[in-house]
């Protein structure tokens, strides 16, 4: 089962601002559930995971955008937050005064209500990012790492280009053609469609 929450807000990096669009995922049955990416307000992902117990907000990266909602969140559900440590300076500058509970490793998996996540770790759009890889029900969650058009942006601190191409390459495209990716903002896509854009992105490297 997965559900999906929107939430709005603003994503700030390097002294700009943007407004954006975040998806949440939900991925559960109707006992226990992981929240993937709490974003912005923490009341509309809680109304939706509708007292089911949650075995951790699992945070595809440190961008203020993915996390800043996520102590509230775990306030609220007493659950714990799992981040890559990599990607820890990010969140620091978020919540100074609240660390996260554990810290994600390549090859982990976290299991739940019936659905088995694998930790693949996908450097590039941050030094942390990870996707979540639900080989049974062939999904796989990118986070900010590649979205329906191609990869997630670089350019602005601890991001890097060749990096983020060479983590969806090696780690991302290697998955079934036929698998969904349910990404960090914006509308779905699979590993076939945005396989055809690899030869574009690696020349612009």
């Amino acid at each position: 089962m997965i559900d999906q929450v929107v939430t709005s807000g603003t994503f700030s990096l390097d002294g700009a601002d943007f407004d954006v669009d975040n998806n949440i995922w939900i991925v559960g049955d109707d006992t226990e559930v992981v929240v993937i990416d709490a974003a912005h307000d923490h009341r509309p992902i809680e109304a939706a995971v509708a007292g089911r117990r949650t075995v951790a907000i699992i945070a595809t990266h440190g961008h203020n955008d993915h996390i800043n909602a996520a102590v509230d969140l775990a306030e609220t559900l007493d659950a714990p937050v799992w981040l890559h440590p990599a990607d820890r300076m990010l969140w620091d500058v978020v919540h100074p005064d609240r660390a996260p509970d554990a810290e994600l490793a390549d090859g982990q998996f976290v299991h739940v209500g019936g659905s088995t996540l694998q930790v693949l770790t996908t450097p590039g759009h941050s030094p942390g990012g990870v996707c979540l890889h639900d080989a049974g029900h062939g999904v796989v969650f990118s986070g900010d790492t590649l979205f329906n058009g191609g990869p997630g942006a670089t350019g602005r601190s601890f991001s890097d280009y060749d990096t983020i191409v060479d983590s969806i390459r090696d780690r991302l495209l290697v998955l079934s053609p036929a698998t969904r990716v349910l990404t960090g903002h914006g509308d779905e896509t699979t590993i076939g469609d945005e396989a055809l854009g690899l030869p574009a992105w690696e020349s612009a490297r």
